[in-house]
């Protein structure tokens, strides 16, 4: 078994820059996560902590470097506006990286000023707390900190910093930046690290590299099919934004599809569609190929047809754990390959007559939509009790998810000062699964006629 160094600053440093936050004006704590930090075990420490402008004792804030493929095209990247306060151990003995973005500028920052706006980073505390609360894989938000300065964007915007909580920020960027300018025994230090963090039944593997490549790949191919059963849109699936943890991460241009479109796009900058709802699940199967090539290197024996042996295998997974995650929000306990066909049909009804992709599993839990009769004849005789299916259904189909429409207009209010829409959302959204809430306006698909909402990436 090969040795781990004991934190991410035991890598070579050319991994990590050490850089302290850079203090701002008026720091005050707009929201703050008591829930998750009673599960961390972190303390409410000064506003001004959370905000950059004071250290936390015995910590050695640092940014990352790594790589990506941005929309296809490889480029040298880092952390240009966050910067990791240290490596927390829970109570239950999970190690997690604790990271504040929009902390000001880093060696990575380019042109930019390394700080934050305020609506996006409320954005991802929004989002990341509804994905947690459907049971998605995420990273987590722990706090948002106004620090009484503007950062200039097209105009002038309220700043802020957020906290945000992760199983670590390695990246599949992070190895191919050790690929490309670190060397093999710096690959295989990362690589080691990784898998000490979240993986560690691979290190006794004959081959550590494509154990992991393996694991890997297994919980990609999870996380694709509960992001494709919810409906979320990541937006901008770089390699640089597909933890290696199992996590969601970086929450920018995303948003959740109302009506079904497999096309559906709503990040500004993906004008291609590469990054479309229907295409997520090819989207990180070609990640997971650059994730091979970066490990290269540290493969033993026929390096290629083993690591493309390994990545052969994700069609299947990832079409087996969509099935599972499908065929129980309509109520089939223990879906099978011939199931494909049924929920195919349901999503090709809705596609053809625009129906809303969360609100059409909530209307079969009430009954059955005459447009849908047909459909529904296939649907009774696979499950049979109509009864014990809409219960099953029950546990998984959310009631509310943040439809986009509210969503702006929650973060458009805070960012004038008014944070009640967004406190009131909040709540809603961490109850999703609650059907006293069915007929209220979270639960309300968007008005005919709205346009679909257009992201950014908050940067």
């Amino acid at each position: 078994m090969l040795s781990s160094p004991a934190t991410y600053l035991d890598l070579p440093e050319p991994f990590w820059y050490r850089q302290s936050p850079e203090p701002v004006r008026d720091p005050h704590m707009l929201i703050w996560n008591e829930d998750l930090a009673k599960e961390l075990g972190i303390a409410a420490l000064p506003d001004a902590v959370w905000a950059g402008s004071e250290t936390v004792p015995h910590s050695v804030p640092f940014a990352q470097a790594y790589a990506g493929h941005q929309f296809g095209h490889f480029t040298m990247l880092g952390d240009g506006r966050a910067l990791v306060l240290g490596e927390h151990v829970t109570p239950g003995g999970d190690r997690v990286d604790v990271q504040l973005k929009g902390s000001g500028r880093t060696p990575f920052s380019r042109r930019g000023d390394g700080r934050a706006a305020l609506e996006p980073m409320l954005r991802e505390y929004l989002i990341s707390e509804a994905m947690h609360a459907l049971g998605v894989p995420t990273t987590r938000s722990l706090a948002v900190v106004t620090t009484g300065e503007p950062v200039m964007r097209e105009q002038p915007l309220p700043g802020a910093v957020l906290t945000r909580i992760a199983g670590s920020h390695i990246r599949v960027g992070t190895f191919e930046y050790a690929a490309q300018l670190e060397g093999t025994e710096a690959l295989r230090a990362l690589l080691m690290y990784a898998i000490q963090r979240h993986a560690p039944h691979c290190a006794s593997a004959r081959s550590p590299a494509l154990a992991f490549l393996k694991h890997c790949l297994h919980s990609q191919a999870a996380l694709m099919a509960h992001w494709m059963s919810v409906g979320f849109v990541h937006g901008v699936m770089n390699t640089d934004n597909m933890a290696l943890s199992g996590e969601t991460i970086d929450y920018g241009p995303c948003a959740f599809m109302d009506h079904y479109d497999p096309d559906t796009v709503f990040s500004s900058i993906d004008t291609q569609g590469r990054y479309a709802y229907g295409n997520q699940p090819r989207i990180a199967h070609w990640n997971l190929a650059v994730l091979a090539s970066a490990l290269l290197p540290l493969l033993e024996g026929e390096k290629e047809a083993e690591a493309r042996a390994v990545l052969d295998l994700y069609p299947e997974r990832f079409q087996s754990a969509w099935r599972q995650k499908m065929a129980a929000k309509i109520g089939i306990e223990d879906a099978v390959e011939e199931d494909d066909g049924l929920i195919q049909s349901l999503l090709s009804r809705m596609q053809e007559e625009n129906l809303d992709y969360t609100r059409t599993f909530l209307d079969l839990e009430q009954g059955i939509p005459d447009h849908l009769e047909d459909w529904a004849d296939s649907w009774q005789k696979r499950v049979g009790s109509l009864g014990e299916a809409r219960k099953r259904m029950q546990t998984v189909n959310p009631v509310i998810i943040p439809r986009n429409h509210k969503v702006e207009s929650a973060l458009h209010a805070a960012g004038g000062g008014d944070l009640q829409p967004f406190t009131d959302m909040l709540l809603a959204v961490r109850q999703p699964f609650d059907r006293s809430l069915l007929g209220s306006p979270y639960s309300e698909a968007p008005p005919p006629g709205t346009p679909r909402t257009v992201t950014f990436c908050g940067t």
